[in-house]
């Protein structure tokens, strides 16, 4: 049964690491979509989130099959229980990139500004960074590594409050200030995608010490758990 039982654990763990993935390429995708002005990538990113969804709903009900033939106790269970809150911060950091894929079509045409785009680069390799140290955390449980996120967070937010000064401070080209109101969404999509990072940090931090707390005010709200 313990055998069993841990396959199934490592197999849900392995489906997570091929979540994330997927979703560092949306990541990715969404940023050269907006950098392009690639309306068929964007597209793309945006049809791949069925992709990331299709497997957010094969975790979900693998773990409900688990918990059906399984009877996982003390840290099995907060491992399940984390689990169930990973896969669902991924899929919504996939739609975050899914946001930035439509800025990218809602803005083609109306030309760039470059140090925007450069803020949003700073941005989505930030994101995409928290992404790698978030889920690396948490499938080696480290607690080190899951504290960390709480930095780079901070330098996510800052990234995303001067990108959103910048927009506030467009003035003279029409084209351009347009470009940037459109625009003013992105910083947010990415800055929310760190956040969930930081959820998912918590996870990691929740499977080592069996307690559940927010390392910051900013990371999303998360409903407590017991083991």
């Amino acid at each position: 049964m313990r055998s069993s039982l841990q396959e199934e654990l490592d197999r849900l763990e392995g489906l997570l690491r091929e979540q994330a993935e997927a979703v560092g390429r949306a990541i990715r995708g969404s940023l050269k979509a907006l950098e392009d002005e690639d309306v068929e990538l964007a597209d793309e990113v945006i049809a791949f989130d069925d992709e990331i969804d299709r497997l957010y709903v094969q975790i979900e009900e693998a773990i409900q099959v688990l918990l059906a033939r399984q009877t996982p106790v003390a840290s099995d269970l907060r491992l399940v229980l984390a689990m169930i809150h990973v896969n669902l911060h991924l899929e919504r950091m996939a739609d975050y990139c899914v946001t930035v894929a439509k800025l990218a079509k809602v803005a083609f045409g109306l030309g760039t500004d470059e140090t925007l785009l450069e803020g949003f680069r700073e941005m989505a390799l930030r994101a995409e960074e928290m992404l790698v140290v978030a889920v690396d955390s948490f499938v080696a449980r480290d607690l080190d590594g899951a504290q960390r996120l709480v930095e780079l967070d901070e330098l996510i937010d800052r990234a995303n409050r001067r990108v959103v000064g910048h927009v506030l401070e467009l003035g003279g080209d029409p084209a351009q200030r347009e470009w940037g109101l459109r625009m003013s969404r992105g910083p947010r999509a990415l800055e929310r995608i760190g956040d969930h990072a930081v959820d998912i940090g918590e996870q990691a931090a929740y499977l080592v010490t069996g307690e559940f707390r927010e390392f910051t005010d900013a990371s999303h709200p998360v409903e407590p758990q017991q083991s």
